[in-house]
């Protein structure tokens, strides 16, 4: 076939050297950027992120990099904000592609991305990263006041990470320029006061916070009256519990008033600790009820700008389709005068490979008749089953335990004879987990998820993936056939090269002595190909929690 190959590339070549045009930069007025930022300044954050992801695609195809950048930089934003920190971090990285670093009026843009990826990496305890971002933001910083807000990010990576000599130091150097801001100047005592206070307990803290707190209340500061009201209740809590309470109070209600529902679940895990017995007990139902909802807002969240990514991305792919289509008929034209010649060459060609092509052949007829026979043997099982549930939907007063048994019956030979195929699914595999973990929840047993992002399983192959989804599912069956749990939690992480599931439920929990199944065995067998591992914790009163980790590749 190489000479095939070789008269077909010529002719492109020749018909794509006659057909060549010069194209022009055209300058498109983008109504779609205006009305993200209307939607924004109006509150409607959903709506902005559909118009800025309109709007980069309208730069895109004028060639306009610094509004792409633009618009990439504000959905990266977004992201973080709803705490997508995965998507903030994925659009933050492609935005930087279209700055230019070396022109200056791009600064404030560049010092934005990199600030944007240092919270985003920091939300995902990155902490490295997160400092190496807040680096290049502060390099690109036009001010004073944009460096100070960097530096006091940078210095709270150092205090999360009990590196408090170079988180007071930090502050130290904020504090001393920051006289003439009473907010900044009141942000950057406190800080530094809690910073000194977790470095050496016995420091008396208590003057600088309250100054704090006297100049944040004067300015009206809710933000940072919420701050104190959080650094003064851990304060306190050893020193005077009763303080420690009124302040987690008060940060409650400020946290409510400014709607920050992160700073809700803070303040009510402090008044759970220390309120009395029945008001913690309320406290936890509201602490529940909370972040549940949180959950629930932040995967619609997800979903949703992931939907509108995904809808772009797919109509610029239609249209490059079609523009092959409409150059690929260009070139028909050019090859039907060399239609001759071409058969020749065929012809010669055909006739060389022709035993190639028999043993080819052969090898598909094999291979056609094992997916042949497995798939009839599928479907016999299928067919039973399909009897089975049509015998419940229309029958009344069938023996329960006898349909439970053709099941089990059915369930057992599907698993001895079954053809496992890897997955061929062209479905996002965050959605796979999503459908296959929300098939088991119902009215009695709700089924939580967490982290589960299409980030997290880009670099997982493709075999992987197919024992992780029989993992899961035999867990997932395990509960429902044993446990009688009422809540189920999963909860995804990557951690360095490896990525960590978190499986927890209320159920009947499970006996140091139990003897495991054949599902649970074949279960340990997979961990094991993957080069897992898994844990199973019996010691708890009530549940069952199962910890899983393997590499990534």
């Amino acid at each position: 076939m190489k000479r095939f190959s070789i008269i077909l590339v010529l002719l492109t070549f020749i018909y794509a050297c006659s057909d060549k045009k010069v194209s022009k930069k055209m300058v498109v007025e983008n109504i779609a950027y205006d009305k993200a930022f209307e939607f924004r300044e109006n509150g409607r954050i959903d709506s902005a992120f559909f118009y800025f992801n309109k709007a980069k695609d309208i730069f895109l195809r004028g060639g306009d990099s610094l509004g792409t950048g633009k618009c990439l930089l504000n959905m990266a934003i977004i992201s973080t904000d709803k705490g997508d920190y995965f998507g903030g971090q994925e659009l933050s990285l492609n935005a930087q592609k279209f700055f230019n670093e070396k022109v200056k009026n791009q600064y404030v843009f560049v010092r934005s991305n990199y600030n944007n990826l240092g919270i985003a990496t920091y939300k995902l305890r990155d902490f490295n990263n997160s400092l190496r971002f807040y680096d290049a933001a502060i390099q690109f910083s036009s001010d004073s006041l944009d460096t100070r807000v960097c530096m006091n990010n940078k210095a709270k990576v150092y205090q999360e990470m009990k590196d408090y000599p170079k988180a007071i130091s930090i502050y130290e150097h904020v504090l001393s320029h920051v006289s003439k801001n009473p907010r900044e100047y009141a942000r950057a005592l406190s800080n530094i006061a809690r910073a000194k206070w977790q470095w050496h307990s016995s420091y008396v803290a208590e003057k600088e916070f309250l100054h704090a707190l006297s100049i944040r209340m004067k300015e009206k500061d809710l933000w940072g009256l919420n701050a104190s009201y959080a650094h003064l209740s851990d304060y306190y809590v050893d020193r005077s519990p009763e303080l420690a309470l009124s302040y987690a109070n008060k940060m409650y209600m400020v946290a409510q008033d400014i709607k920050s529902t992160e700073d809700q679940l803070t303040a009510l895990q402090k008044l759970i600790k220390l309120s009395p017995g029945g008001s913690s007990k309320q406290y936890f139902k509201v602490y529940e009820l909370l972040q549940d909802s949180i959950t629930s807002v932040q995967n619609a969240d997800k979903n949703q700008f992931a939907l509108i990514r995904y809808e772009s991305e797919k109509n610029e792919a239609d249209k490059l389709l079609l523009q092959k289509d409409n150059q690929a008929k260009r070139y028909q034209i050019v090859l039907l005068g060399f239609g001759i010649l071409l058969t020749l060459v065929i012809a010669t060609l055909l006739y060389r490979n022709r035993k190639q092509k028999l043993t080819l052949e052969a090898k598909n007829a094999i291979r056609d008749s094992q997916l042949r026979t497995s798939k009839k043997v599928h479907d016999v099982v299928a067919n039973g089953l399909y009897r089975v549930m049509t015998e419940i939907e229309n029958q009344h007063g069938l023996n329960r335990e006898v349909v439970l048994d053709k099941i089990e019956h059915l369930y057992e030979k599907s698993r001895d004879i079954s053809y496992e195929d890897p997955l061929a699914s062209e479905q996002p595999f965050n959605q796979l987990i999503s459908e296959l973990l929300g098939s088991f929840a119902n009215d009695n047993t709700k089924v939580l998820i967490a982290g589960n992002s299409n980030e997290l399983w880009s670099k997982v192959t493709e075999g992987t993936r197919y024992e992780l989804v029989q993992i899961i599912q035999e867990l997932m069956i395990n509960m429902k056939k044993h446990s009688g749990a009422e809540k189920v939690l999963l909860r995804f992480e990557r951690d360095g090269n490896h990525i960590k599931i978190y499986y927890s439920d209320n159920g009947k929990g499970m006996k140091n002595d139990t003897i495991f199944n054949n599902g649970l065995r074949n279960t340990g067998n997979r961990i094991e190909t993957i080069n897992g591992a898994i844990t199973f914790d019996t010691a708890v009163e009530r549940g069952l929690n199962v910890e899983i980790s393997f590499p990534v590749s």
